[in-house]
């Protein structure tokens, strides 16, 4: 497995709009693009950061994961990511080292990545999100 970057943070917010107030009014962040993922119930807002970029995320439903997040931890970091340059190799490779996976195939995910999740019990506490970019 071959991580080449963080590719993003996602970040927990209650109110995407008003969140993103503070990124570009305050930070002078770039929202690049907005997208609901109807699969796993949140909306997205991208913020581009360098080499990397920051996923500010919302939940549609009220039983959505975001929003159990929030619920359990309050708004914050929900999840790092990591770039990889081939996921099912990742994946395999994981697994084959006895890391617990909550995604053992990858799916889709915002912005058009495959991603993949690692359980936080195999990750000292971090909920890690292994992505690749076409």
């Amino acid at each position: 497995m071959k991580v080449l970057c963080v590719d993003h943070i996602g970040i927990a917010v209650k109110d995407l709009e008003e969140s993103l107030k503070f990124y570009t009014e305050v930070l002078g962040l770039e929202v690049t693009g907005k997208e609901v993922v109807e699969e796993q119930k949140v909306k997205v807002a991208f913020l581009p950061c360098g080499d990397s970029e920051l996923e500010l995320l919302e939940s549609t439903t009220s039983d959505g994961p975001i929003a159990r997040f929030i619920e359990k931890n309050g708004e914050g970091i929900q999840h790092i990511a990591l770039r990889v340059d081939n996921i099912e190799e990742a994946l395999a490779e994981l697994k084959e080292k006895g890391v617990r996976l909550i995604d053992e195939k990858p799916r889709y995910g915002a912005g058009g990545a495959s991603i993949a999740f690692a359980h936080p019990k195999a990750t000292k506490g971090v909920l890690l999100e292994l992505s690749q970019r076409k």
